[in-house]
C-alpha cells in the first residue's frame, strides 16, 4: 500500500504569543480525499513541533510519497526539509501557492510540483506510483525530463465542492491549537473553508491555487461541518474564504441553516465592504457571527484605485457602521507604503483607519507575492525573496521587502502613530481626545514628514 505523507513545514516561534494560527486546511482536504479513496495517509503539521521532531515523525510514517505545502513565508524551510528527506521517499512533491506560481524554484529539490488544486492531481500521482507506471501524463504537474522542465496540461477546477470530504482534522493537534488560543485570546477557534476562488483582481492578492472562478459549498454541507467542529470542543470558527459574504443569497442560506439546526458556535469571517447591508449583518448576528473583518487597505480613494480594490472609503465607512449597528465586532486591515503613495496618502490612511469605530485594527507593509501585479512592478527592486516572522519581540514585525521612497523606519512610525490615534479615540472621550489626541496627531504628522 502506497503511503502518502503530507507536510506543513511551518514552525511556530516559541515566543510568539499573539499571532493567529490555524491548521493547514489544504492538507487536511488532501488527506481526507486520499483516505476516502483507499490510500494510506499521514499528515505532519509542524506548527507545534521542532524540526527534529517533524523529521522523525515524517520518517516514521515510511512514506512512498511526500507532499509538501509551501507559500510565500515558508519557501526556505520547505526547500531545507526537501533536501533532508530526499532519500526517504520515492516521490517528493511540492504544492501550494508558491510552487504553483513558481515551479522552477522548487524543481531542483522536488521531483514534481503540483500546480493548482491538489486533490485529483495527488490522487493520480499516488495511483501511478502504486501501479509503477509513468506519471508524466498526469494533468496539473511540472517536472524535470532530460534536464528540461516540462509542464503537463493544466487541470480543471473541482466544480462541486460538496464532493470533497471534510478536512481530516484527526491529523491536527487540536489540543495544542486550543491551548494557544485559550492562552492568548480567551477562546478556542479553528478554520473552515466554504468556497474557492475569488473573481476580483486586487493588485497585491495572489490566488494561484483556486483561481478567480468562484465556487461554493452548499449551506447544508457547511453546517454539517460546523456541527462536527462543535463536537471537537471549539468555541469559535474562522471562515477562511477570501470573502465569505460575496454571494448574498448563499450567505443568507447559511445563516438560516445555522439558525434552523440550532448550531451553537460563534464565528468570524472576512468580508468586502460592498457586500454587506443591514439585513445581511442582522442575519449574521442571529446565526452566531461574532466579528467581521474588512480588507479596506487604504484611506485614500486614489490609492484604492491603484490597488484595484474596486471600493471607496465612503463604502468602507458605511460598511463598518452598518456592521457595528448590528452589534457585531469589526476588524480592518490596512497597508502603508504602497508603491505610488505619497506622504499625504499615508497620512490619509492613518487618519481614516484610526477614525473608524473598530474593535481590531491591523497594518502591514506591502508584500509583493510572486504572481501578483504588485510583484511584477517591484520585482527589480526586491531586497529579500521571502518574509520570515521575526523571532525577537517587536512592536512592528513587518519588513519592507523592496527599495522604496519611504524608509522602513518611517513606515513603522506611521503604523505606530496610527495605532496611537486609534487607541486614543477608543479610550478617551471627545473632550479628552481634543485635549490629548489632537496635539498627538499634529505632532506625529510633523515628525512623520521630517523622517
Amino acid at each position: 500500500m502506497t503511503t502518502v505523507t503530507l507536510v506543513y513545514p511551518y514552525f511556530h516561534p516559541s515566543n510568539d504569543n499573539s499571532i493567529f494560527r490555524f491548521p493547514p486546511l489544504g492538507l487536511g482536504y488532501l488527506a481526507a480525499y486520499l483516505k476516502a479513496r483507499g490510500f494510506s495517509v499521514d499528515l505532519v503539521d509542524c506548527t507545534f513541533l521542532t524540526p527534529k521532531e517533524a523529521l522523525q515523525k515524517i520518517r516514521h510514517s515510511n512514506p512512498k510519497i511526500i507532499g509538501m505545502y509551501s507559500m510565500f513565508s515558508m519557501k526556505h524551510k520547505a526547500l531545507q526539509m526537501a533536501k533532508l528527506l530526499r532519500k526517504d521517499c520515492e516521490l517528493l512533491v511540492a504544492g501550494g501557492p508558491l510552487p504553483t506560481s513558481n515551479p522552477e524554484g522548487f524543481l531542483n529539490d522536488f521531483d514534481i510540483v503540483a500546480i493548482g488544486e491538489g486533490e485529483e492531481t495527488l490522487l493520480e500521482l499516488a495511483d501511478k506510483i502504486e501501479r509503477g507506471t509513468d506519471y508524466s501524463c498526469v494533468k496539473g504537474i511540472a517536472y524535470h525530463e532530460k534536464g528540461q522542465i516540462k509542464r503537463a496540461p493544466p487541470r480543471s477546477f473541482i466544480q462541486n465542492l460538496d464532493d470533497i470530504p471534510f478536512p481530516a482534522r484527526e491529523f491536527f493537534d487540536n489540543d495544542a491549537y486550543k491551548e494557544h488560543y485559550s492562552r492568548n485570546f480567551g477562546y478556542t477557534i479553528t478554520s473552515v473553508m466554504t468556497s474557492r476562488g475569488c473573481p476580483f483582481n486586487c493588485d497585491f492578492c495572489s490566488r494561484p491555487v483556486f483561481g478567480n472562478q468562484f465556487r461554493t459549498r452548499s449551506a447544508a454541507n457547511i453546517v454539517e461541518e460546523m456541527t462536527e467542529i462543535c463536537k471537537l470542543g471549539y468555541d469559535r470558527i474562522w471562515f477562511a474564504d477570501d470573502c465569505f459574504t460575496l454571494n448574498r443569497r448563499r450567505l443568507l442560506d447559511v445563516c438560516h441553516e445555522i439558525i434552523k439546526q440550532d448550531v451553537k458556535i460563534d464565528w468570524e469571517c472576512l468580508s468586502r465592504v460592498d457586500t454587506v447591508d443591514a439585513e445581511v449583518a442582522e442575519n449574521m448576528r442571529r446565526a452566531g457571527c461574532a466579528r467581521v473583518f474588512f480588507g479596506i487597505e487604504s484611506g485614500n480613494n486614489q490609492i484604492l484605485r491603484l490597488m484595484k480594490k474596486q471600493i471607496t472609503i465612503e463604502q468602507a465607512r458605511q460598511a463598518v457602521y452598518t456592521v457595528k449597528k448590528a452589534r457585531l465586532q469589526v476588524g480592518a486591515f490596512f497597508i502603508v507604503g504602497y508603491p505610488g503613495e505619497t506622504e499625504e496618502t499615508i497620512l490619509d490612511t492613518t487618519r481614516f483607519a484610526s477614525s473608524l469605530p473598530l474593535d481590531y485594527l491591523s497594518f502591514t507593509m506591502p508584500y509583493p507575492i510572486p504572481g501578483t501585479d504588485l510583484y511584477e512592478r517591484v520585482q527589480g527592486k526586491m531586497t529579500m525573496d521571502e518574509w520570515e516572522e521575526p523571532h525577537n519581540p517587536s512592536l512592528v514585525k513587518h519588513k519592507l521587502m523592496f527599495r522604496s521612497p519611504f524608509p522602513e523606519a518611517k513606515l513603522k512610525f506611521a503604523i505606530l502613530k496610527a495605532m496611537g490615534q486609534f487607541y486614543g479615540r477608543k479610550y478617551l472621550n471627545d473632550s479628552g481626545y481634543k485635549l490629548l489626541g489632537v496635539p498627538f496627531e499634529k505632532l506625529t504628522d510633523l515628525i512623520f514628514r521630517l523622517l
